[in-house]
């Protein structure tokens, strides 16, 4: 649901239609809380192994509810090692793997370059762990309706034609382009501006509110425009149509105040605090061996928000049904 431009993990790609071809979808939607601790919560032992708990960063987005649950477990329950999730932003979550209160983050989104660039390239704090498995996207969207009724809408350069089907009492005399969390990653403010469009970006407040716009607006047939993402388990309830921004290229990126084309695709990485990735045994090893697709991580969401599952019995039920899968993460020495 965040994005990012380095090269190493970027995509480019045409707008679609976002149908899932899954019925095994759901939703944890969580809220970022608190701050990480200070301090390294662990170290390496004279065995090789990280002694003391392992802290993974659980920002406020589903995919990483579901990514963080099943790595618990299988830290405690295959590994034996301690392990709990810290629920953080994205910024601060990469504060706290350059100050080692925090040992992984499991799917980034690009949110913070700036400290990202400081703690990996400056700082050497912090070391990517491969990748998630999990390619992301984030874009503008309309309800398929809308899109079948005004096929225009999906170019942008039409997109003041309808600008008026957009209004809210928030958005006043400019159509609304509706936003997620403050949080999340986004550079539509800059888009809209760059590409002179009579719209104004209004903050939803969180991913709740803007599944509940969503299912609403295909419930009423009311027109709606939003930062929307995939992977998300409400493309398979609810069909979207993205509209086309100027294609994504590097260089519209190279100064983030001033972005006028479409996010990029993004192989969504792992990253680990540098001490433990060293020091941390089999646990850095087997966050680095951590590494599954969409279907997965939507099925454990949706058994936490679809069934009302506990987070930690979803992971146990989805680890259960994929021993193949866990089996293939867990170091030799296991």
């Amino acid at each position: 649901m965040r994005t990012t431009i380095p090269t190493r993990r970027t995509r480019g790609r045409a707008g679609r239609s976002l149908v899932a071809g899954t019925g095994l979808l759901g939703l944890l939607a969580l809220t970022a809380c608190g701050a990480a601790e200070t301090g390294n919560s662990g170290s390496g032992g004279e065995d090789g192994e990280w002694t003391g708990e392992v802290v993974i960063a659980q920002p406020n987005w589903v995919g990483a509810a579901a990514n963080a649950a099943v790595a618990v477990h299988v830290l405690q329950e295959e590994l034996g090692i301690d392990a709990r999730v810290q629920q953080l932003d994205e910024t601060l979550a990469w504060d706290g793997l350059d100050d080692g209160s925090i040992h992984a983050i499991l799917e980034d989104w690009g949110g913070a370059p700036e400290k990202e660039q400081l703690y990996i390239e400056e700082k050497g704090s912090v070391v990517h762990a491969g990748e998630l498995g999990v390619v992301g996207h984030i874009g503008w969207f309309v309800p398929k309706a809308y899109a079948d009724a005004n096929p225009e809408v999906l170019n942008w350069e039409n997109l003041n034609d309808f600008a008026e089907d957009f209004r809210t009492a928030e958005s006043g005399s400019k159509g609304q382009l509706l936003n997620g969390d403050p949080g999340f990653t986004s550079y539509d403010k800059e888009i809209v501006r760059e590409l002179d469009l009579d719209f104004e970006v209004v903050e939803g407040g969180s991913e709740e509110a803007l599944i509940s716009a969503i299912q609403r607006a295909d419930r009423d047939g009311t027109p709606l425009l939003t930062y929307w993402w995939e992977p998300h388990w409400l493309n398979a309830e609810v069909e979207l149509v993205e509209v086309e921004l100027p294609p994504y290229t590097e260089e519209c990126y190279e100064d983030l105040s001033s972005i006028a084309c479409a996010y990029p695709e993004v192989d969504l990485p792992k990253f680990l605090n540098a001490d433990f990735a060293e020091n941390g045994g089999t646990a850095a090893e087997f966050l680095r061996n951590f590494r599954w697709d969409t279907e997965d991580q939507e099925y454990v969401a949706q058994l936490i928000q679809g069934e009302g599952m506990d987070q930690a019995d979803a992971a146990a039920q989805w680890v259960e049904e994929n021993r193949d899968k866990v089996e293939a993460w867990l170091p030799e020495q296991s």
